[in-house]
This record gives structure tokens, C-alpha cells and sequence, in this order.
């Protein structure tokens, strides 16, 4: 089947729902959403601790919040990125309030804001300790609502179309591939169709589910990168992977991890030993609200120093009152697992979270190929450079969304759809019944990852993972070709060329820099 949409949106984030109802809004044309589950199942709902922005002119300003920018990606990010984010941040705010999102407010009816590792002030809006979850709420309801907007739940985008399903070879070289939009699998019919586009977003998330431990959910599996990579786009900054300090522990639960929030910190955490001892002392005079790279290595440092599976985060000094009032789920998650954190402390240990790296694009959100745009975490901005500085990510997607939008809305009238393009050829193939190989395949490449180029990495360890990628690339590109498109190998093939990615890059950095930690060129007396 072929359908045509002005916009093709794949992905349903807050990046992915803000571009569809900017465009929408526009009159300009139909809007496909597509997203591979459900409409509310993203890396946005996940977030807990909010949105960075200067609002209180009274202490903070845009020069401070750069400046945590920058210094929190070890001075590698794009000046010009971080400032349009930084100062394009309160209009994206505002528009989040206009969609319907709500930001919880003090007495004075000014937004309650926090404070993360990092920060320099108090600018961080939220919603309790669930400000992903209201953000993803408003915007579902905005986007359901709108009559420009066609919602495919359940379809998987397999491949994105360039001139190289016309028959015309395209490399690295080539100049000006465009995109004519995506064969996209329909789960009720199993076949693949032919979504042409006059403009394609690829707003499709991050690349936890590669590593075994995530706090992302399980769709996370990179295809937006891997797709735009297969189609030739340029990526950039692969090897920044950023770990989350503090998920919580618990044996025998399986990932997503449950996120214990930056803000915590903010709140007056502090990090410990299992037998009370306070340990970020010995690692930055910023202590627990150190930046996330450097809390990451220091637990796992300690972790490894003590034999230990955990290390521990107290909030038992502050009042139980207040604690269940700025953290309600993560009380009640705690709770449910025996433990009261207003008298407990809370195990904690660090775990994949948020990738920095990405199809790389200019400050209109524009990548490598013609009419392909890419937005929030599958991008690379430049804002976020060696490490990203907590709650920019989801102000970064709602920035570039507007900035994306706009930009595609001046050229949508230059370009039509492309009827060349030849709808997917399965001919041949046959259904694959051994399930079992690729499910064996994905635990390997999340064993592979966490093991060799997680927090810190050596060339060994990078060299040894490319060697056991390369093999299950070959391994599972040969059984592509021979069986019919199904969601399950698909997402294999993603995740392969997004640990293959990771690993190449991550060896061409000679360097310990950012979120990139290699004891070949260590960069601290403490190294593991």
C-alpha cells in the first residue's frame, strides 16, 4: 500500500508530537505520527525531573545557564547550539503551557523550581518527580485532538527512501541524497508500505535496550540512527554514552531500571557506602551534585574498591513530610519494595540513561540528507558535546521541534512527492520461525555492550566488542535477507549498528573526554 503525507513524523515523543502540532497548525498539509507501540509508550514519559530554563531573571540568566552547558560537555558542545537552546528555552516553555502541560507552582504562583548537578541556580520546572509523564499526557492530548494529524500506533519504520531505492548508487560521497519518506511494516496486514513524504522526521528516541541494564523502556533500540547511518546521513559523538548515577537496585528486576531522579540531589541527597561512609569527597568539591559523568565513575570506582553491587543515596536528614511531597513515586516505588526512604537509604547504582551522540544536524534540526530532519535524543544537536547537562534534553526537543518546524515550513512548497519510488519487494522470502535466535542475539549484544564499552572502556575491551558485533552483523544481516520484515529482527539490526557505532567512534577518540572514560588515556588519579 502506498499512503502519502505531507509530514512524516516517526516517533511520538515530546520532540516527535511538537513537530507534528507546530506543522499541523500551519495548514500546510496531512501530518503521519507514526510510533511503534502506543502513543504514550516514549523516553519522554520516563522523565522525572523536569525542564531546564532560565525563568527567575531575578538570580539566574541566559549567561549562567550556557556556561553550565558548556562546562558540563567538557567544552566539546556547538556554542551555537547551546546558546538557541538556552534562549529559545522559556518560548518553549511557554508553548508546552499552551499545549496543556501543567508546572508545579509555590505559594506565590511562580513555577517551583529545582535545582540538578550542574546548575549553577534553581531553574529546573517540574511536576512532582513525574514531569516526563505530564509533559508526554499534554501533548498525546493536543496531538489526538488535532484533525491534521494521523496517528499509526503499532507500524514500525523499517528503512527510510533515498535515491538508492530508485536503483541509483549512494555513498558517503554522494551529494544531496534526499528522502522520500520510509517503508513503514503495518502489523495488522505483516506487509511493509510505502509512506511517501514531502518532508521526514526522525524523532524516534534513544539507544538504551543496547545495553543490558537501561533505565529507558525496551523500544529504545536506536532505529532512527541506524536507519538514517544505513541511508548515509553523518553521526557524530557516538562514543558519549551517559549513565545515570543513581537507579534504583533492586535483584530480579529487569530493565527499564526505576530512575532515582537527579533532583534528589538537588534536594540534599547524599551519596554513601552501605555502612554510612560519604565518599564524593574524595572526587569533586561539588559532591553529589557533581556532574553525572563524574558521579557514574566515582561509584563505579567505589563499587569495585568495596566489592560492592550498590552504593547507597540518603535522604533520611530531611524532613519525611516534605520527602513525600516533592518525591511521591519514587516513595511509593520504594515502598513497595520494602524500603521508606525517610528512614531508609535508598540502593542505588549507575545505569545506562540518556545518549548524547546522534544523526548529526544544523540549527534548523536539518541532517546530512535533504527534506530529513532529526529531533531529541536520536539527533546530535551539539548542545549536549562530551556529556548532557541535567533536564536539557527535553527543552533541546522542544527548541529544535519549533526551529525544525519553521524551517520546513518555508520549503515545504519546493518539494513533491516522489512516484518512482517502488513499493517493498519481500518476493522469496519466508516467514522466520527461529525467534529464538534473535531474541538469543539481542541479550548478546546487551552483554556485549555493558561489558566492554560501558563507563569505562580500553582499546582491548572496545576491540574485543567490534569482533563480536561484526560477527552477529554478519550473523543476522544474512537471515534479514532471507525472511519476511518483522519488528523483532528489525530492532536487531538497529541495535547492531548502533553498538557497532558506539564502539568505532568511541576507539577513534584518543582521549578521555566527556561521558568517554578509556584507561588508555586516563584523566584522573583515580582511575579504575
Amino acid at each position: 500500500m502506498i499512503r502519502k503525507f505531507d509530514f512524516l513524523v516517526i516517533g511520538s515523543g515530546v520532540a516527535g508530537m511538537s513537530y507534528a502540532l507546530q506543522v499541523a497548525a500551519s495548514g500546510k498539509g496531512k501530518v503521519a505520527l507514526v510510533c511503534k507501540t502506543t502513543l504514550d509508550e516514549a523516553n519522554t514519559a520516563k522523565a522525572q525531573g523536569g525542564i531546564a530554563s532560565v525563568t527567575n531573571l531575578e538570580v539566574d540568566n541566559f549567561e549562567k545557564h550556557i556556561e553550565d552547558t558548556m562546562i558540563a560537555g567538557d567544552y566539546i558542545s556547538d556554542p551555537a547550539a547551546v546558546r538557541q537552546v538556552v534562549e529559545n528555552a522559556p518560548a518553549g516553555i511557554r508553548r508546552l503551557v499552551e499545549w496543556g502541560v501543567n508546572f508545579d507552582k509555590n505559594a506565590d504562583g511562580n513555577f517551583d523550581l529545582h535545582r540538578e548537578g550542574g546548575h549553577s541556580e534553581f531553574r529546573i520546572l517540574h511536576h512532582a518527580d513525574d514531569t516526563g509523564f505530564e509533559i508526554q499526557r499534554g501533548l498525546m492530548q493536543a496531538v489526538r485532538k488535532h484533525p491534521r494529524i494521523k496517528i499509526f500506533e503499532h507500524h514500525f519504520a523499517v528503512e527510510i527512501i533515498t535515491q538508492h531505492h530508485l536503483g541509483i548508487e549512494v555513498t558517503r560521497r554522494t551529494p544531496d541524497i534526499e528522502c522520500y519518506g520510509a517503508y513503514v511494516l503495518d502489523p495488522d496486514t505483516k506487509k511493509v508500505d510505502t509512506f511517501l513524504s514531502k518532508v521526514t522526521v526522525l524523532a524516534t528516541g534513544g539507544i538504551g535496550a543496547v545495553y543490558a541494564q537501561t533505565t529507558n523502556p525496551e523500544i529504545a533500540t536506536g532505529d532512527g540512527i541506524a536507519m538514517a547511518y544505513r541511508a548515509k546521513a553523518t553521526v557524530q559523538d557516538m562514543e558519549f554514552v551517559q549513565f545515570h548515577p543513581t537507579a534504583l537496585y533492586h535483584q530480579g528486576e529487569s530493565h527499564p531500571a526505576y530512575l532515582i531522579t537527579e533532583a534528589m540531589r538537588g534536594y540534599g541527597g547524599i551519596l554513601r557506602l552501605p555502612n554510612g561512609a560519604e565518599f564524593m569527597h574524595k572526587y569533586d568539591k561539588r559532591l553529589s551534585l557533581a556532574p553525572r559523568d563524574i558521579v557514574a565513575r566515582a561509584i563505579d570506582r567505589e563499587m569495585k574498591r568495596h566489592g560492592l553491587d550498590h552504593v547507597c543515596l540518603d535522604v533520611t536528614h530531611k524532613d519525611a513530610e516534605e520527602t513525600r511531597h516533592h518525591f511521591p513515586n519514587i516513595y511509593k516505588k520504594c515502598l513497595s519494595i520494602g524500603i521508606d526512604i525517610t528512614k531508609d537509604y535508598i540502593p542505588v547504582v549507575p545505569c545506562q540513561h540518556y545518549f548524547c551522540g546522534g544523526i548529526k544536524v544544523d540549527l534548523n534540526g536539518l541532517s546530512s540528507i535533504n527534506r530529513l530532519y532529526a529531533l531529541g535524543e536520536c539527533s546530535c544537536t551539539g548542545l549536549h558535546g562530551g556529556n548532557r547537562l541535567a533536564s536539557n534534553s527535553l527543552i533541546e526537543a522542544v527548541v529544535y521541534a519549533e526551529t525544525a518546524a519553521r524551517h520546513s515550513l518555508e520549503h515545504i512548497d519546493e518539494y513533491s512527492f516522489n512516484s518512482k519510488v517502488p513499493e517493498w519487494n519481500d518476493e522469496g522470502t519466508m516467514t522466520n520461525d527461529e525467534k529464538v535466535l534473535v531474541a538469543q542475539d539481542v541479550k548478546e549484544v546487551g552483554q556485549i555492550m555493558s561489558a566492554y564499552v560501558g563507563i569505562v572502556r580500553s582499546d582491548l575491551r572496545l576491540h574485543r566488542a567490534w569482533e563480536r558485533l561484526d560477527l552477529l552483523y554478519e550473523e543476522t544481516e544474512e537471515l534479514f535477507k532471507r525472511v519476511k520484515a518483522t519488528r523483532d529482527i528489525c530492532e536487531l539490526r538497529n541495535m547492531i549498528n548502533v553498538g557497532y557505532l558506539i564502539t568505532r567512534q568511541a576507539l577513534e577518540r584518543k582521549e578521555s573526554r566527556g561521558l568517554h572514560y578509556t584507561l588508555d588515556y586516563p584523566k584522573h588519579a583515580y582511575d579504575n
